[in-house]
This record gives structure tokens, C-alpha cells and sequence, in this order.
């Protein structure tokens, strides 16, 4: 099986970008977008001068629980750059999204509460919600990765949307939103 069929087996369709989507970002976009695959594995990310975006981290059955993902990650905060990814929302029905959650507290990620994701899937036309989550090796605000975050959507994600999907993406005001924390009262 390949990358892109591991990756659309495991991921919701509303989560999915297209092969070609992928491919074009890989090709057009290679100073920033990776993939690194094994047998085991397909992680999909972006790389800046000052940040990482993982767009699809996938790990096999067969290799959960082995330490390959903390590996993974691992390689990626030695880069000593905020990392942030999107994370489906607590799924009581579902046990991959509550392990998948434990996983990533127990690698340090923090869930940016501050930062809201609403995106209608051009596959399904349904508003797919997604929790961001990060990790630093400074104490990033979060405010920080919400513009990382628009970066991302608006280079990445909505990449040449029309050209690919005969339809653009809303915009990056329509889907992601930062509600400042509300400050404790002095006492």
C-alpha cells in the first residue's frame, strides 16, 4: 500500500486534501512540505524558518505502542521549533481519538483553548472541527500559533483549492478565530 492510501484509510474524507493536492505541495512547495515515510509510518509536515506543522501523522496497527510515534516526534523537537498540529476533538465513541489525545499531552502538546477551527469539507460540504494543539521550546503564546496556524491554512491547505477541488476554501477569518484568554482579577 502506499503513503497516500495509508493516509486515506486511517484520516476522515472531510480530513483528507486530494493525492494530487499533496503530490503538487510535495513538488511546488518542497522547501517546505515533507513526507516521511517508512513501512510503518507516513508523516506529512510543513517546515518554516520558525515553526512545524504536521499535517497527517499516521503510525500502522502493527507498530502503535512500539514508540515510533514519540520517535517521530521526537526528531522534530530536536528542531527546537514550536510544533502544532490538528487534532480531532474528544470522540467518547471513538477510543482512537481519546488515545490519540493521551499520546500527544503525553509529548508535551498543550491544546491552544484560545484558538477555534471550523472548516465546511469541500468533499462533504459538512463543517469539520478540529482542536489545535502545540508544543514549544520556548513559552509560545498562543496567540503566536494562531498566526502560524493562518499561515498554514492560507499556504497549505487552501493551496490552488479552485484549480484542485473546482472550489475554493472559505477564508481564513471564516475558519480560524483567537479569542484573547480572559485575565484573573488581581486580588
Amino acid at each position: 500500500m502506499n503513503w497516500y492510501e495509508k493516509l486515506n484509510q486511517y484520516f476522515p474524507v472531510e480530513e483528507m486534501k486530494s493525492r494530487k493536492h499533496m503530490e503538487m505541495l510535495l513538488k511546488e512547495k518542497s522547501d517546505i512540505y515533507h513526507k516521511d515515510e517508512s513501512e510503518n509510518h507516513v508523516m506529512m509536515y510543513v517546515e518554516t524558518d520558525d515553526f512545524i506543522f504536521v499535517d497527517y501523522l499516521f503510525v500502522s496497527k502493527a507498530a502503535r505502542s512500539q514508540g515510533l510515534g514519540k520517535q517521530l516526534l521526537e526528531r522534530l523537537k530536536k528542531k527546537q521549533k514550536p510544533i502544532i498540529l490538528e487534532v480531532e476533538p474528544l470522540d467518547y465513541e471513538d477510543t482512537d481519538t481519546k488515545k490519540r489525545l493521551r499520546f500527544y499531552h503525553r509529548e508535551g502538546f498543550k491544546h491552544a483553548e484560545s484558538i477555534g477551527y471550523r472548516r465546511r469539507s469541500l468533499a462533504t460540504n459538512e463543517v469539520n472541527e478540529l482542536e489545535i494543539y502545540y508544543w514549544s521550546p520556548t513559552d509560545e503564546s498562543e496567540e503566536s500559533i494562531y498566526e502560524k496556524m493562518k499561515h498554514t491554512y492560507e499556504n497549505i491547505h487552501t493551496y490552488k483549492d479552485k484549480e484542485l477541488y473546482g472550489a475554493s476554501y472559505e477564508t481564513v477569518d471564516q475558519v480560524l478565530t483567537y479569542n484573547q484568554p480572559k485575565k484573573q482579577p488581581q486580588i
